[in-house]
This record gives structure tokens, C-alpha cells and sequence, in this order.
């Protein structure tokens, strides 16, 4: 059977780095990231843009889904809202998946040290910061798996999901 895994939460919260990590540990396995299809410039948030994405993510997840190559299917993205993620997950075929969704959780300051350190590489603009905070209370409100990334760096947090997943 396969398994998708949706990695949720803010905007610098390690979603990505996570899922790097268990890539490596669940193969045959592939990582797709949502804010893929959002790299655009200007960046622009329109119904339009929304509906393609959407369009885009549903369809890409189901094409990997339906590929035998593939045991395993990571996926992450910034999905603040219950009703996005429901959205999401009506448009997929998980008829022969199984479904694990988990929420990386943040206190404000390990967030703020996160999102600090991508500022002064260059990988985020410091805008990134209040949107990500403002959103934090929203994920715990969020029917999904939470993990704390305070109780440890991506390997440990991917030892984590590994050992739920094993339940």
C-alpha cells in the first residue's frame, strides 16, 4: 500500500528539512514541496494563482500516487487553514493510501531563531517573520499529528514520525 505523508506548518518552521530527512529513510520515496508551484515573480495571490496551484499540487500528487515507482510520497506546504487542507485532500485518490498528516508546531522564539538565520543567508525576506507568527495559533486548531521542533533537529524529528508511523 502506499503512503503519503503531508508535512505541515508556518513559513520557516523546518517542513522542508524534515522531509529531506525522511526521504533518505523511506525509500522508494519521493519529496514534493508545495511552495514549488508558488515560485513566481511577482508573487501573486489571486483566486486565479490559487486555483492553479491547487490544480497543479492535486494533480502532481496524484500522478506520483499512481506511480508504482514510489512507496512513499512526502509532501509539505504552508496549509494554515482546515479548509485549504480539506480541499486538498477531497481532490486526492487515497482509495489504496495511506494518509498520515503532521504539523510541525513552534514556540514564538525557536520560530523567530528559524526564520532569522534564512533572513541572513538570503533564503527568506524579513516580511516572512509576522506572517509566520501571526499564523502559529492557527495550526494548533488543525485536525493533524503535532510535533514540536523544539524536541529536537530534523533527524530527530523524522525518528519521531518513524516511530508513530510504525503503530
Amino acid at each position: 500500500m502506499k503512503r503519503l505523508i503531508l508535512i505541515n506548518g508556518t513559513m520557516g518552521v523546518g517542513k522542508t528539512a524534515l522531509c529531506q530527512e525522511l526521504k533518505k529513510r523511506l525509500p522508494p520515496c519521493v519529496f514534493l514541496d508545495g511552495d514549488w508551484c508558488w515560485d513566481m515573480e511577482p508573487f501573486q495571490v489571486t483566486q486565479e494563482t490559487k486555483t492553479l496551484v491547487m490544480n497543479n499540487i492535486t494533480d502532481m500528487l496524484n500522478r506520483f500516487l499512481a506511480c508504482p515507482a514510489f512507496e512513499t510520497v512526502l509532501f509539505c506546504w504552508v496549509l494554515h487553514q482546515q479548509a485549504i487542507l480539506d480541499e486538498l485532500l477531497a481532490r486526492l485518490h487515497l482509495e489504496r493510501a495511506e494518509l498520515r498528516i503532521f504539523t510541525l508546531t513552534a514556540k514564538p522564539d525557536t520560530l523567530r531563531a528559524h526564520i532569522q538565520k534564512d533572513v541572513d543567508t538570503g533564503l527568506r525576506a524579513p516580511d516572512v517573520l509576522q506572517r509566520s507568527l501571526e499564523r502559529l495559533p492557527l495550526y494548533e486548531k488543525m485536525d493533524t499529528e503535532k510535533l514540536a521542533v523544539e524536541t529536537g533537529c530534523p533527524a530527530q524529528l523524522a525518528d519521531e514520525i518513524l516511530r508513530r508511523l510504525a503503530k
